[in-house]
């Protein structure tokens, strides 16, 4: 029985190690389906957030789990389920919300540090360091709140040896229009040549620099309205939050015309928030590298 048993264990490995071997002559099929533009924005958003390990699928579980906490613990509180579903919904939101809020402001803080990060890159071209050089060294030289991406760049060309592939690496590193920029210039340079990097490298930090102040000022003077038009599209939910926890006010909004009551505000209070996101937000660049 045990002479059997061992038999089985070995032909399965082998037969598992020949698949491999196998397997490995043959290039991974392209993917014929790309994902939609709303997967790719929000896998770039969580890379941009500091949360690269987690997937676009795995926000939308967390998203599912806690629509279903919070329907429940509405629903022990209140016995109401229009009211809970409601909630649900925002508390389904409330993680995609959350991770996006979080990857627009390390963008607006990295947006102040591109212009220093070039102008490193550019002291290093002139002191006679290679580019890839250059590039690693502001790993350790560089601002402190971009050192981790160009860490990975340092890493994968130091793995590798390939500029292309560690640009590549600090691409995806950044998920940041302004490192699709340096990406891009920075392969043409090597294509072309590299007489005008100087040239290029000052033009493109003046740029961003105009950019960063200008975006800066419109964000100061439209602060306050936005704020407000969030407290305004708030407060009704808070009030009903707390006018739900006596039951008169619960059993009513669980009756048929409650119901639909709230299901009409609730429509309307998200679409007065997208408008609003909508008027209020400054022209984002898309991301010329994927």
């Amino acid at each position: 029985m045990t002479t059997t048993l061992s038999a089985t264990l070995y032909g399965i490995v082998l037969a598992a190690g020949l698949l491999c071997i196998w397997s490995s002559f043959w290039e991974a099929p392209a993917r014929t389906h790309p994902r939609p533009r709303f997967v790719e924005d929000l896998a770039d958003d969580l890379v941009a957030a500091d949360l690269p390990r987690i997937t676009p699928g795995h926000l939308a579980a967390i998203s599912v789990g806690a629509a279903a906490f919070v329907w429940l613990t509405g629903y022990a509180v209140t016995a109401s389920a229009p009211i809970s579903t409601c909630f649900a919904v925002f508390a389904g939101a409330l993680p995609i919300a959350v991770v996006r809020h979080r990857s627009r402001s390390r963008e607006v803080e990295r947006r102040v540090l591109w212009p220093d990060a070039i102008d490193h890159l550019h002291s290093g071209v002139r002191a006679g360091m290679s580019l890839p050089e250059a590039l690693a060294a502001l790993a350790h030289r560089g601002p402190d709140g971009l050192r981790p991406v160009f860490q990975v760049f340092e890493d994968e060309y130091r793995a590798t040896g390939s500029l292309t592939m560690a640009l590549d690496a600090f691409k995806q590193a950044s998920a940041d229009p302004v490192a699709d920029r340096i990406v891009a210039a920075l392969g043409v340079t090597r294509d072309v040549g590299g007489t005008e990097l100087g040239t290029l490298l000052r033009t493109l930090a003046h740029f961003l620099r105009e950019d960063a102040r200008t975006r800066s000022e419109l964000k100061a003077r439209q602060s306050w309205t936005v704020t407000g038009a969030r407290l305004a599209v708030a407060a009704p939910w808070l009030v009903l939050a707390l006018l739900a926890t006596r039951s008169e006010a619960a059993a009513a909004y669980s009756t048929p015309g409650g119901a639909l009551l709230l299901f009409s505000g609730m429509v309307v209070s998200l679409l007065a928030y997208l408008l609003m996101k909508r008027i209020g937000r400054l022209p984002s660049e898309p991301r010329v590298l994927r």
